[in-house]
């Protein structure tokens, strides 16, 4: 049991990062955005946050550090893809190669530095709890935040008239024009939100994950956010499922080589990203479900009429 329960923290401190991103990229699809740049706003928020931790000391504000990153590209993608109607995958794609550059010049200072990472939860008694205590009460507060988050997000788009305002937009642009929905403001405080939750996806690498920085420490994780999405056929609530259904990937393909079964290395740490690749094309070839779900504006520029 201590084993199985020390597998399970290991799960949701992997899926965590994952949760953080796609939450916010939801929210971003659901308005009728693509944005691809999820990578690099989370590889820059990594760096950022392990700079503003490093030189105040304080976890916190390497975590907002890490959000106001995510901010910042975010504001630039919004300002190419909204004001300029620019083409959004290209943009984005453009977004992930910049982040990955800027989070090198950057984070250059502070490769090789330590820093004093997330204390988890402890509250007596509960944490102390035989085979549930440590799961359920012992973990940092990016875990509990992501939980929040998804609630606040599911709320937001199906219990407030915002949300539902912001789910018109996604679905037609158009009409919700016509009706009077300032469409662009609307897309733009979504874009900037999703890069907020990526930037703190990111910070949470350095700041809880490994206490440390390297270029590079996302590995992909912004990519298979940007699955997880389509696999949760942009639902809040199986967005929980897909998450820790791709960290149990990433983790148990650690443990499949500690144990030596023969299997090549390479093969196992490509695990995650096939598994990505195969939910890709299951939920591909079942468009009358999963399809009818995506927002049906995604990706398609706005021009409002003047």
């Amino acid at each position: 049991m201590p084993i199985i329960e020390a597998i399970i923290v290991s799960v949701i401190a992997a899926s965590t990062p994952l949760l953080l991103a796609a939450a916010g990229e939801l929210v971003v699809e659901r308005s009728g955005v693509l944005n691809l740049g999820v990578e690099g706003m989370m590889i820059v928020g990594a760096a950022c946050g392990l700079a503003g931790a490093y030189l105040t000391g304080s976890n916190v504000v390497g975590a907002l550090c890490g959000a106001l990153a995510g901010v910042a590209l975010s504001a630039i993608f919004a300002a190419l893809t909204l004001g300029l109607a620019v083409n959004q995958v290209a943009t984005g794609l453009a977004l992930t190669i910049f982040g990955t550059g800027l989070s090198g010049l950057i984070g250059a200072g502070f490769v090789g530095d330590r820093i004093t990472p997330v204390p988890d939860l402890y509250l007596p008694v509960l944490t102390d709890l035989p085979y549930v205590g440590r799961i359920l009460f012992g973990q940092d507060a990016f875990v509990y935040f992501s939980i929040a988050l998804v609630i606040a997000i599911w709320m937001f788009l199906y219990r407030s008239r915002t949300g539902l305002v912001l789910r018109a937009v996604g679905d037609n642009h158009t009409s919700a024009h016509a009706l009077g929905y300032p469409v662009l403001k609307v897309r733009t405080m979504a874009v900037l939100f999703g890069g907020a939750c990526a930037g703190l996806a990111g910070a949470f690498l350095p700041l809880a994950y490994t206490p440390f920085f390297i270029p590079g420490m996302t590995a992909g994780r912004g990519w298979i956010a940007l699955a997880l999405v389509v696999f949760a056929s942009w639902r809040p609530g199986r967005l929980v499922a897909g998450a820790y259904l791709f960290g149990a990937v990433s983790i148990l393909q650690l443990h499949a080589q500690a144990l030596g079964l023969g299997i090549p290395s390479q093969l196992m740490s490509a695990l995650p990203y096939l598994a990505t690749v195969i939910v890709l094309v299951l939920i591909s070839s079942k468009r009358g479900s999963a399809g009818s779900a995506a927002p049906a504006s995604l990706g398609m520029v706005f021009v409002p009429d003047r």
